[in-house]
């Protein structure tokens, strides 16, 4: 067998969202920041995008996430997230799967019960609590960057929706969020194509009609995703509440998204339905959980912002081990949409 461009891939999954981790064949840009870094993989090694989300290799259903050597002094390592059609900043599932392949997998030691790290990614370092019992990693706990609100019901106008309300947020990426019960969504497993149809629309206006720009970093401006938020529910001291978010080219995330429940941690503080300290228990489409909290407040520039702690699971599901065939006519893949909404 001759294979060019080799790659290691561990498989994992965070309360069902495939984030796939990169820990052996590729060697992280030269760079003065994570961003920096982020930035130079794009210029020079899309092919990985490529190679790894697209077929005949893989999949626009599945992120995978580059572990690299970290750039702060501070952290342990760094993790760089590919999504099929963008490099987000930071998330959330894809944090708690590298994390959990990192420790499983000996890239970094395990100290049990509680294995304490920084991840160096290019929204910010990231402090993590890994909670590890017999050599596995059981639970990540994760305090992400500060989110804040960027837009409170703006008015967008949506094809085929007419004017919709929507709130803008960022908790590592930038949502679009809105009310599922006012377009008539109940969040139930039935309505993944439609509420992705939808999804995408939304962004895509939202994005074009509300510029959002990261107030510290210009260079994190776009609005990556829709979030159709459930309704807020109150089981004694704790909020609950489900959520659908919507990832391009056009699919659910699978688990409760991390970023997401961070962006709306901030709006629900905003409309005073969520305290610090509070308990925040965010829900899947397929009724995983991550369990949540705001640690604290800070400014980010002249926004008032949350700290958020997010704690999940994810498992192994397996090792990968990718080239590409000199001879093969699609090194870097290609795409139909049959598999996906495109709008």
């Amino acid at each position: 067998m001759r294979l060019e461009r080799n790659v290691t891939v561990v498989g994992a999954h965070a309360e069902g969202e495939v984030g796939r981790v990169i820990t052996g064949g590729v060697l992280s840009p030269r760079a003065s920041s994570m961003f920096e870094c982020q930035q130079a993989l794009i210029a020079e090694k899309d092919w990985l995008r490529g190679m790894l989300l697209s077929d005949p290799r893989g999949s626009v259903n599945a992120a995978v996430n580059l572990i690299t050597p970290p750039i702060s002094a501070e952290a342990d390592f760094g993790m760089i997230v590919i999504e099929a059609d963008y490099y987000p900043a930071m998330s959330g599932s894809n944090l708690i799967c590298t994390v959990t392949v990192a420790l499983e997998t000996g890239v970094v030691p395990m100290h049990e019960p509680v294995t304490n790290l920084i991840v160096d990614t290019p929204a910010g370092l990231v402090r993590v609590a890994a909670r590890c019992t017999n050599g596995k990693c059981r639970n990540v706990s994760f305090s992400n960057v500060p989110s804040f609100v960027m837009h409170r019901a703006a008015c967008v106008e949506v094809a085929g929706f007419g004017t919709l309300m929507v709130d803008v947020s960022y908790g590592g990426m930038i949502y679009a969020i809105v009310d599922a019960a006012a377009l008539g969504f109940t969040l139930d497993r039935s309505e993944a194509r439609s509420l992705v149809e939808a999804g995408e629309r939304i962004k895509l206006a939202a994005a074009a009609q509300l510029p959002s720009a990261h107030p510290e970093n210009p260079g994190i401006h776009t609005i990556n995703q829709t979030l159709f938020a459930g309704r807020v529910e109150r089981r004694g001291e704790e909020v609950v509440s489900k959520n659908a978010v919507v990832v391009s080219p056009g699919r659910l995330d699978r688990s409760p998204c991390g970023t997401g429940s961070s962006a709306r941690m901030a709006l629900l503080h905003a409309t005073g339905e969520l305290a610090v300290g509070q308990t925040f228990r965010h829900q899947s489409i397929i009724d995983t959980e991550f369990v949540c909290q705001i640690d604290g407040l800070t400014m980010v520039g002249q926004t008032l912002a949350v700290k958020p702690v997010v704690s999940g699971r994810a498992w192994l599901t397996g090792i990968s081990y990718y080239g590409i065939d000199p001879e093969d006519p699609y090194p870097e893949g290609y795409r139909l949409n049959d598999t996906w909404f495109a709008t």
